[in-house]
């Protein structure tokens, strides 16, 4: 008998879209069984029931034996014993069509018996145990989507404890389903080669028991046949016995083996972090933008091909390309308050995905085989071993301050000198120098001994803070959100420049001179260069907004202010002159390393293709301000002489005014002069209230005059 196929049972823990797809090769090959079977045993059937159709049934039977190689079985389908075989078995039976009506007791033993246990314990095994193993799977499943939910910034110990237990019961159940799934599949292949002879082995021999006498019939060399195929049998049993024998040993060690691997978190003190891979495969969830602020994530198995990233569905024959990764950059990122999430960016920058890993040991292994893949180290003829010459080599090199706090330790006066590896080393460089940069000392451009900041914590807002309570204003707390609390609009939301990019961090340094374009490149370099050594990926990604006032980064997902770069401060800015994804700027800043008032820090960020236009607009930014400036001055110098026009307009109107007023008390007083005369009838004239109003003012005006 030629050898069986057989589903890996080391693998099931794994569940490779491979072994899902082998899986169904062999539920496929199960149903065609099935199928034919049940044909079968209904032939067999009518030989036992109808006596009287005995001749016909016996006849279907031969016709059905001879019908098998035509049959498309995923497995086997080539036995060209087993095909000749029953072949053989057809002819004898076509033979022997006519003489079967006395042998129902012989065939419901020998024939019947046999078929259906096949039909109602192995088949409906099958089944069953199919069925427990769906179900086991979308409880796997179900668990695990619950556990890639939980949350990184409120963890809670309690749903922690429940969803990891759900996902090791709900493993360990799929991981034993499969393996007692598999190992019923595998012995499938026997049983039906049992299934397919024995019944007519049981048959031949109830054949030739009823036709003893007739034994003319049955001549030797069909006895030798026969004799044969109960020997094949009987080795068929034999080595089905033995591989289930294994299949069970091969289960109960796998189960003892993987129960630390059912946790999908493991220890990592007893599974270490391997740093030195080339090639990794693994289920990963993927961040699917479905709208504006929506996104759906989708569980696939990945895999790395050379310098590419495949994908591949549960089901599918074969992988497809999601993502090239030759020279690529992978970072960490916290992606909608799930945990081990990080993003891989294509080399030109227009394609990046978000991937989560299900634990913090395969989190940190695929970044760092994409990283060595990015370096293109699998090109080699032994990748492993210089992916662990790179890491050690980073491991003996000196490692740059990776925060701000670090940085200010330095500054105090310990006598601590830094190591000039960080700067000196030129593994991480971005490319051909320019010849200007080669000409000058890096200490001409550096400071010495300059440690390199990461993250983005900035002395510009310590300085800030400092100014503010130093003018009193300390004790007032600024809305991140830009609105003030009287109500009115703060200078970002008045400036005509409102330009938004999307950049992330790579580094900053102090530097020695701010006066040329060499020194940016040459921080870029540095910069990279120590990334590059000590495998630093994370990148922190915000908003940069341009203004007529000042640059801001800005967190994407809450829009705090992060940092505020004054706009007259940034004194040089430029892109690089390769990559133009990068670009950096120089800020001007009071205190520092150095003993003298101002200091000048390179910060160093990485765009979308945008670096050339992120300086563009700053420039623009610049010339607006300036324009800005000469526009208020002129604005102030036209309103000082409207307001000394105004000072001269209300002089000549005073002037007037009181000209006017002594022209009005001169007609009073020679109004109030003249006698009161009466009339001939002893009447007298009657002064109306104005006029005795203007009197009284006449006599008061001759008594200041007569006081004068």
């Amino acid at each position: 008998m030629p050898g069986i196929d057989k589903l890996p049972i080391e693998e099931t823990l794994e569940d490779s879209p491979q072994t899902r797809s082998l899986l169904g090769v062999f539920e496929e090959d199960a149903t065609a069984i099935s199928n034919y079977m049940n044909q079968l045993y209904q032939a067999m059937r009518r030989i036992y029931d109808a006596q009287n159709e005995l001749s016909a049934a016996t006849h279907l039977t031969s016709k059905l034996l001879k019908e098998y190689e035509k049959q498309r079985f995923p497995l086997g389908g080539d036995d060209e014993v087993m095909s000749s075989t029953l072949q053989q078995f057809s002819k004898v039976i076509d033979e022997l069509s006519s003489c079967h009506a006395v042998l129902s007791t012989q065939l419901a033993d020998a024939m019947m018996f046999p078929i259906t246990q096949f039909k109602e314990r192995d088949l409906k095994e099958i089944l069953t145990l199919k069925e427990v193993f769906q179900i086991a799977s979308n409880d796997h499943d179900a668990a695990i989507n619950r556990y890639s939910r939980l949350s990184k910034k409120r963890e809670n110990d309690k749903v922690k404890y429940e969803v990891t237990e759900d996902v090791y019961t709900s493993r360990k159940k799929q991981h034993q389903t499969m393996m007692h799934y598999f190992c019923a599949l595998n012995t499938l292949q026997y049983k039906k080669k049992i299934a397919l002879l024995e019944p007519l082995l049981g048959y031949m021999q109830a054949q030739i028991s009823f036709f003893k006498m007739g034994s003319e019939n049955l001549n030797d060399q069909l006895e030798e046949f026969l004799t044969n195929i109960g020997t094949s049998v009987q080795n068929v049993r034999r080595e089905m016995d033995s591989d289930v024998e294994t299949m069970q040993q091969t289960i109960e060690d796998l189960e003892v083996a993987s129960d630390p691997l059912y946790v999908p978190d493991p220890d990592p003190t007893k599974f270490p972090v391997h740093r030195n891979l080339t090639r990794k495969a693994g289920y990963l969830n993927a961040r699917n933008k479905t709208g504006l602020v929506s996104s759906t994530w989708d569980r696939q198995f990945y895999f790395t091909q050379g310098g590419n990233l495949m994908s591949q569905a549960r089901g599918d024959v074969a992988g497809g390309l999601a993502m090239d990764i030759d020279n690529c950059s992978v970072m960490a990122v916290d992606c909608e308050d799930r945990r081990y999430c990080f993003q891989i960016t294509s080399f030109d920058g227009k394609k990046s995905s978000i991937l989560q890993a299900e634990s913090k040991k395969d989190h940190e292994e695929w970044i760092c085989t994409i990283n060595n893949i990015s370096k293109q180290i699998y090109l080699s003829e032994n990748p492993e071993e210089i992916a662990a010459r790179v890491n050690q080599s980073a491991l003996e090199a000196v490692t740059p301050s990776p925060s701000f706090q670090q940085r200010h330790e330095s500054l105090r006066p310990a006598g601590q000198s830094w190591p000039p590896t960080a700067r000196t080393s030129s593994s991480g460089s971005l490319g051909s120098e320019s010849t200007n940069l080669a000409a000058l000392s890096l200490d001409s451009l550096v400071a010495p001994d300059t440690p390199i900041q990461f993250d983005i914590i900035s002395p510009v807002c310590e300085d800030q803070s400092g100014q503010a309570k130093a003018s009193g204003q300390g004790g007032r707390r600024t809305n991140p959100f830009g609105e003030s609390g009287g109500g009115t609009k703060s200078e970002t939301e008045e400036s005509i420049l409102h330009q938004l990019f999307i950049v992330r961090f790579l580094g900053s340094m102090e530097v020695k001179s701010d006066d040329n374009p060499d020194v940016v490149y040459e921080t870029m370099r540095q910069i990279l260069a120590a990334r590059a050594i000590h495998n630093i990926f994370r990148m922190t990604e915000s908003h940069l907004l341009v203004t007529c006032d000042c640059l801001k980064l800005i967190d994407p997902q809450t829009q705090v202010t992060r940092l505020t770069f004054p706009l007259p401060s940034v004194v040089l800015y430029a892109t690089h002159q390769e990559n133009k994804r990068l670009f950096g700027f120089v800020l001007r800043t009071s205190g520092g390393r150095s003993e003298s008032n101002l200091s000048s820090v390179c910060y160093i960020f990485e765009s979308n293709n945008e670096g050339e236009k992120i300086c563009d607009s700053v420039g623009l930014a610049k010339q607006i301000a300036l324009h800005a400036e000469l526009d208020r001055r002129a604005s102030e110098k036209q309103k000082e002489i409207e307001r000394v026009k105004e000072k001269q307009q209300k002089e000549l109107s005073k002037q007037k005014q009181i000209e006017k007023d002594l022209e009005e008390q001169s007609r009073l007083i020679a109004a109030s002069s003249r006698p009161n005369q009466a009339s001939s009838e002893g009447q007298f004239v009657v002064l109306s209230s104005s006029q005795s109003e203007e009197s009284d003012l006449g006599e008061e005006g001759k008594k200041r005059e007569s006081e004068a």
